[in-house]
């Protein structure tokens, strides 16, 4: 079995990526091949996580494929590798419902039977530590905490004093990590700068999360949790895809679309596709023979200026004629214009920037037959943006759902063989959807 430890906080902002990204670095440098997770739909922490540990990072989320799928998807992810990190998502217990922990860190812990590390900021706490750390451990006790790492610690004496309040409780503090300014990684709207847009400065930013977990965690502590962890039962996911053509498939990549689940090229592989990545900034064409277009999520909202300027690669989504799925960023590329720099022009909308996030899980039902499935077709997707495109829909929109109010919420763009819509999707919640795509390239 794969030696797994989850990282959880009580809440965000704690340091959760800070230390599952130093983790995984500092153990990758003494020579263990370490597999790398996050909990949740995050796109920008795995971005880090495959710089760190040299392999994918890959998200596990119970919301978007289903309880069963989570054990499946990390044996695949952990194939080869000595130990896995999960990195969490949010407080521990924060998941989808606010009444219940599902599709939280805590969940994940349970589906996969491994123990938990907590990582709690220290900054201002002494003794009033072991009572945060009791709680969390009484509140379900189905977890197992192993154990804590303390985060902006002010001093050795402070580190001493945190030291003997988990001592109290009977948990050992594994780690004190001194506040580093090194480690500040640049935010905006949505988060984190992703480690493509970021570029040599990633590197450097990992380096010293690594220096930092390496010098202020005991590793073989860390390893020897993560050996303790249960039996898990099940075997590596498989695609379950069979072969329907051998298209050539382009997937937009670079800084302005990093927005996506290492198992979509993997499907698509499965599925006969040959996976040709470009970027969208820089090539002047689409890969040589492309029969389908992917375009999936990322900043191109942060990339306009760059993104117009490529006059020849507009042109040639433009007039490409196969079928195209597009999701959020994706689908701002696809727009007549966004805030104000002209774009692919392939949908009779406009996009612009607002002050208002949409985020959320979304039960949606496919409005329309598309080159992704046929009317009615069920899928659990998630929103995460600040733009708003005008209109909405088109006269097919892309999908069907209901908002907290109850209220039908239309929204994407079904055009031909075009499917567009800011709803992101995990394809292994639906393969059959990706073997749909190919055949469709195919044909």
């Amino acid at each position: 079995m794969i030696p797994r430890v989850v990282i959880a906080a009580p809440a965000s902002g704690s340091g959760k990526t800070t230390v599952a990204t130093g983790l995984m670095a500092a153990l990758r440098r003494r020579g263990d091949k370490v597999a790398p997770f996050k909990v949740g739909p995050d796109y920008i922490d795995p971005g880090y996580h495959t710089l760190a540990a040299g392999r994918p990072g890959r998200n596990l989320d119970p919301v978007l494929v289903g309880e069963s799928t989570v054990a499946p998807l990390f044996l695949r992810g952990s194939q080869g590798a000595d130990i896995a990190v999960i990195e969490g998502v949010m407080g521990m217990f924060d998941g989808r419902d606010p009444a219940s922990d599902f599709g939280s860190t805590a969940h994940i812990a349970k589906l996969l039977q491994a123990p938990v590390i907590l990582v709690v900021d220290a900054w201002g706490q002494a003794r009033s530590m072991a009572a945060l750390v009791h709680g969390f451990r009484a509140f379900d006790t189905s977890i197992r905490l192993a154990g804590v790492i303390a985060n902006r610690v002010g001093s050795t004496y402070h580190a001493s004093i945190l030291a003997q309040a988990c001592e109290e409780v009977g948990l050992p503090l594994l780690g004190a990590l001194r506040r580093a300014e090194s480690l500040q990684v640049p935010s905006r709207h949505l988060g984190l700068v992703t480690a493509a847009e970021h570029g040599p400065e990633a590197i450097r930013v990992i380096d010293s999360m690594a220096h930092l977990v390496a010098g202020g965690v005991d590793l073989d502590a860390v390893t020897s949790v993560a050996r303790s962890a249960g039996p898990l039962d099940g075997t590596p996911w498989e695609s379950g895809v069979t072969e329907v053509g051998r298209p050539v498939i382009a997937v937009a990549g670079g800084p302005a679309f990093t927005f996506g689940y290492a198992e979509h090229a993997e499907l698509l592989a499965a599925a006969g596709a040959d996976v040709a990545v470009f970027d969208p900034m820089h090539d002047s064409a689409l890969p040589e023979g492309a029969r389908g277009l992917v375009l999936p999520g990322g900043f191109p909202e942060q990339h306009a200026e760059a993104l117009s300027a490529n006059v020849g690669l507009r042109r040639a989504v433009a007039e490409f004629r196969g079928p195209v799925h597009a999701e959020c960023g994706g689908l701002l590329f696809l727009v007549k214009s966004l805030d104000g720099h002209p774009m692919c022009g392939v949908l009779d909308a406009c996009a612009e920037m607002t002050p208002s996030l949409s985020l959320g899980y979304r039960d949606a039902v496919a409005a329309a037959d598309s080159p992704l499935g046929t009317e009615g077709m069920r899928w659990t997707g998630h929103e995460f943006h600040r733009t708003v495109v005008q209109p909405v829909h088109g006269a097919k929109p892309a999908w069907i759902w209901r908002d907290r109010a109850g209220d039908v919420v239309r929204e994407g763009f079904v055009s031909g063989q075009v499917h567009a819509s800011y709803l992101h999707t995990h394809p292994v919640a639906n393969p059959r959807a990706i073997a749909r795509f190919v055949g469709c390239a195919s044909a």
